[in-house]
């Protein structure tokens, strides 16, 4: 396909494709990392500590699951054309396992509802796979790192704005029962019992279905290829050419290999970081809001700069540079603590009062500011080297291989940190197994060509 044949999508459906992560990212925002998630490791679970390793436990069980089927799943998409129905379907799942989390009060068995977040984890990344997949087919390759960066983007400022509705409208606190603008909470949602954090689920199901229509509607689709059933054994069949295939092609395999690595990292900083904050220092679901809306908000900016960079130094580049900023942002993280950060550097332990009062607190925020401002861009960046360095035929296939790179041992650092965790009894030493993660796949990323299929 040439690159004139690629450009076969309006500007309408370009913004179609880019409203898929606004659409998707309340879940992860709101749900996994700043508000449901914490009230699950602090509130839900009586020991923070266990709380963290089910969490992580949960984690792992979906990033498995996801790693299995997602290179099967895309190569069964690429015989079959169309990848909306796929959507649509992984869409329901999500909706419904997010709706259950409603249930999740104080007390609830933890395993029944780490088990609904999985299930939303799985689907939400399977209906990724079959996005991301689309990509090449929309834009020609000089502008696939830009429209990456800029939905990327566009996916934070959504969050960002559910996180505010949560944090201004519904998240009160359970002492005064207001929340941080003095109003009562919505619905008459009763903080003591956690539902202004288990409302975080129905509520990203209806941001999830009302702002994915754009992308069914105004997005052009691939065309209809096999029926299912042949789809599926040719699917089955190319998948194991592929995964042949993708071994002689040494560019693209050093890259797969790197983002597997790099990516656990990542997936687990962004999954426990928000966690871990609100275990050490005692956040409230307003605290931890507030440091979510915060680091979405320089993560918007972290995109929008992105966005440029990736044209003009390339996604490698970009890609490296957040990795750098993110291990550094992990050693700052896991070295503070209250009176103390860098491990050995003292702080003062006076509380000034109302939001983090603490230098320590202030200092997580720093920190906090390196992974906002990187942990969009290693994200969309690596989406866009990845799609420069396939042919929009063999899109479904790679972007599958992709996903099993990102989420093969998806489970590994999720599990290592739970295990730590649980092992040592301490969150901190735990978390610190994310840094060599990051450190790992930075070193063979170094190595990798750009794009991946140049040859040396």
């Amino acid at each position: 396909m040439t690159e004139a044949a690629v450009q076969r999508a309006s500007g309408r459906g370009i913004w179609g494709w880019m409203f898929f992560d606004w659409a998707a990212q309340p879940f992860f925002t709101v749900v996994t990392t700043f508000i449901f998630g914490p009230y699950f490791v602090s509130r839900l679970s009586s020991d923070p500590a266990m709380g963290q390793a089910v969490w992580g436990y949960g984690l792992a069980a979906a990033g498995f699951v996801i790693a299995i089927l997602s290179p099967v799943l895309g190569s069964i998409a690429d015989q079959t054309g169309p990848r909306k129905p796929w959507i649509a379907f992984f869409a329901a799942v999500k909706i419904i396992s997010l709706c259950t989390l409603w249930f999740a009060a104080p007390g609830s068995n933890l395993w029944f509802v780490v088990l609904a977040f999985s299930l939303a984890s799985v689907a939400a990344e399977f209906s990724t796979v079959f996005n991301d997949s689309m990509m090449p087919r929309l834009v020609p390759k000089a502008q696939i790192g830009r429209i990456s960066n800029v939905a990327w983007g566009l996916g934070y400022l959504g969050g960002m704005i559910a996180l505010i509705f949560v944090v201004a409208l519904l998240a009160g606190s359970p002492e005064t029962g207001k929340t941080i603008v003095g109003a009562t909470p919505l619905f008459g949602l009763d903080p003591a019992q956690g539902e202004d954090a288990r409302a975080t689920g129905p509520l990203s199901a209806l941001w999830y279905f009302v702002f994915i229509l754009p992308m069914f509607l105004w997005t052009p689709d691939a065309k209809r290829g096999m029926p299912v059933g042949p789809a599926v054994r040719e699917g089955l069949a190319e998948l194991k050419a592929t995964l042949g295939e993708v071994r002689k092609r040494a560019g693209i395999f050093r890259f797969l290999v790197a983002r597997m690595i790099y990516q656990d990292g990542v997936n687990a900083l962004l999954s426990l970081g928000g966690a871990f904050a609100a275990a050490m220092f005692g956040w409230s679901i307003t605290e931890i809001g507030v440091y979510g809306i915060i680091l979405n908000v320089v993560a918007i900016f972290g995109c929008w700069v992105a966005a440029r960079l990736d044209t003009g130094l390339g996604s490698k580049a970009v890609v490296m540079i957040s990795l750098v900023l993110l291990a550094l942002a992990t050693v700052g993280i896991v070295s503070t603590g209250p009176g103390f950060t860098l491990f050995a550097l003292p702080l003062s332990g006076a509380d000034s009062g109302g939001l983090f009062g603490t230098a320590a607190e202030k200092a997580y925020i720093v920190y906090g500011l390196l992974i906002g401002v990187a942990f969009g861009p290693v994200q969309a960046s690596s989406r866009s080297y990845m799609a420069r360095s396939v042919t929009p035929e063999e899109s479904g296939r790679y972007f599958g291989i992709y996903a099993l790179a990102g989420r093969a041992t998806s489970f590994a650092a999720p599990f290592l940190v739970a295990t730590v965790t649980a092992l040592s009894g301490s969150p901190r030493l735990g978390m610190a197994v994310i840094i060599l993660f990051l450190g790992a796949g930075l070193w063979i990323l170094a190595g990798t060509p750009y794009p991946a299929d140049k040859k040396r």
